[in-house]
């Protein structure tokens, strides 16, 4: 009975989430600039709505939680990383958003084109960025898994229902686009606050009385939980500097996000986003509260088991439908990025590589066609990834930033340097890459430091280097 309480209250708020979004662009014409980044006519509230859905994920969730109960100190890196990303974004983006506007730009690749002349820059900025989506996607395939395995209290065929549920949100996308999944995300958003409320507040009131309490036995059963390494040691001091530098210069990166930032109405929107989306951040401590919380009440969960970890103390001590409203809203929050992930990943397919690249689909009915087929394509190719290849959700994530943030350098110096070379941009995303990804696949962290980053002093000396040699390439 409990498992059909949960699944049942799971299953209703998701479908009536779905349901609602969908009658919510139920008038709106779509065309491929409607569908891909919602006419860009999206307000400061629609889009804070927007960028919060995409940005805070099944990973605000589970992954939060599950290595605040495995690391402890090092697992802040995610407060400070997404600060530092609102920032830098509060300079770069109303710049990069009136050079899309002028230009009619709808992708992220088509950046790259614009800015450095070059259709060979964009396609290998197009395959990058697809290739990094995916274990994207696939994060949130795992965090809904996880969910319904919970909600189910085991008797429950978890692997079915993820296949079902990310069936059902391909379908979403498919007829909705962009509009729809922003409709989504004030839905989700709500849930997300009064979902972490609870498991952030009622936990630790409930089991330890207090907050002060609660520190004082995880200070006394793990001593050492709350402090970083030493400055070379695994997730230690350097590790922690450098991967906040590498995720927060690549916050906005990925091609879901440029998309979001094309979406706005002026740029007036994304510096008013940029100062009041760090109120978001708050909200974690409320998941780092829940894991430590985890740690004291239900010790010895390891590898990806401590992705769970909160969601089984709520499954043990309280009510079904009080676990079913959790699990919810955090499959909306796996499902609702999803649909920004695979129309980003579609969008790219349809306009560079096989319009831009091979001539096809050129005209806007045959491209928004083409672009829905490729959110079909590349949703079943994330599925097939996800049934091979398992690891933690914070593993996931920051192997997604080794790749989107090697654009970084190209972004930021072509908004500083408008000569700057294609063939520098190019060399140093290559390179950056080559030096981050075998390293993050190894799980090696020289001297400590995050991998990526290395990858990215790399690219940013070749691209800064080649652009102060050069100066040779107009941007268009």
């Amino acid at each position: 009975m409990n498992a059909l309480i949960a699944i049942g209250t799971t299953v209703i708020v998701v479908l009536a989430t779905i349901v609602f979004a969908t009658i919510s662009v139920r008038r709106v014409r779509m065309s491929p600039q409607e569908y891909i980044v919602g006419g860009r006519g999206f307000g400061a509230v629609f889009l804070w709505v927007l960028l919060a859905g995409e940005i805070y994920t099944s990973f605000t969730f589970l992954g939060a939680a599950g290595w605040t109960y495995a690391f402890g100190a090092p697992t802040f890196y995610i407060l400070a990383y997404g600060t530092f990303g609102y920032i830098l974004g509060y300079f770069l983006l109303p710049w990069i958003w009136a050079f899309a506007k002028e230009r009619g730009l709808l992708t992220a690749p088509d950046f790259f084109a614009a800015r450095f002349g070059s259709k060979w820059i964009a396609t290998l900025v197009a395959v990058v960025q697809v290739a990094a989506v995916v274990p994207y996607m696939t994060l949130q395939l795992s965090a809904i898994q996880i969910f319904l395995n919970i909600a189910g209290y085991g008797h429950v065929n978890a692997h079915l229902g993820a296949i079902v549920s990310f069936a059902a949100i391909i379908a979403f996308v498919f007829v909705t686009g962009l509009r729809g999944t922003a409709w989504a995300s004030i839905v989700k958003d709500a849930l997300v606050i009064g979902a972490l409320l609870f498991v952030g507040v009622a936990i630790p009131l409930h089991f330890f009385g207090s907050f002060g309490t609660m520190f004082d036995q995880l200070l006394r059963a793990h001593p050492d939980h709350l402090v970083l390494g030493s400055l070379t040691a695994p997730k230690g001091s350097l590790w922690y500097v450098s991967t906040v530098l590498l995720t927060g210069i690549g916050f906005f990166m990925g091609p879901h996000s440029m998309a979001a930032i094309y979406s706005a109405k002026d740029a007036n929107v994304l510096r008013r986003n940029a100062m009041y989306l760090p109120l978001y951040q708050l909200v974690l401590l409320l998941v780092f509260f829940a894991g430590f919380s985890a740690l004291l009440i239900a010790p010895g969960l390891h590898g990806t088991q401590v992705d769970r970890s909160f969601l089984d103390v709520v499954s043990r001590y309280y009510p079904a439908w009080i676990l079913g409203f959790v699990v919810a809203t955090g499959t909306l929050c796996a499902l609702i990025p999803s649909t920004a992930l695979v129309l980003s990943a579609a969008s790219i397919v349809a306009k560079n590589i096989l319009g831009d690249l091979f001539g096809l689909a050129l005209d806007d009915a045959a491209r928004l066609r083409v672009t829905r087929a490729m959110v079909i394509v590349i949703g079943l190719f994330a599925l097939g990834l996800w049934l091979t290849y398992r690891t933690t959700i914070v593993a996931l994530l920051l192997l997604y930033y080794n790749g989107v943030t090697q654009f970084a350098p190209a972004v930021i110096i072509g908004a500083l340097q408008p000569r700057t070379s294609a063939w520098a941009v190019g060399a140093g995303i290559v390179a950056g890459l080559a030096v981050a990804l075998p390293l993050a696949f190894a799980g090696l962290a020289p001297y400590g430091i995050n991998p990526g980053f290395l990858g990215l002093i790399v690219n940013a000396l070749i691209v800064g280097a080649s652009a102060w040699i050069t100066r040779s390439a107009s941007p268009a």
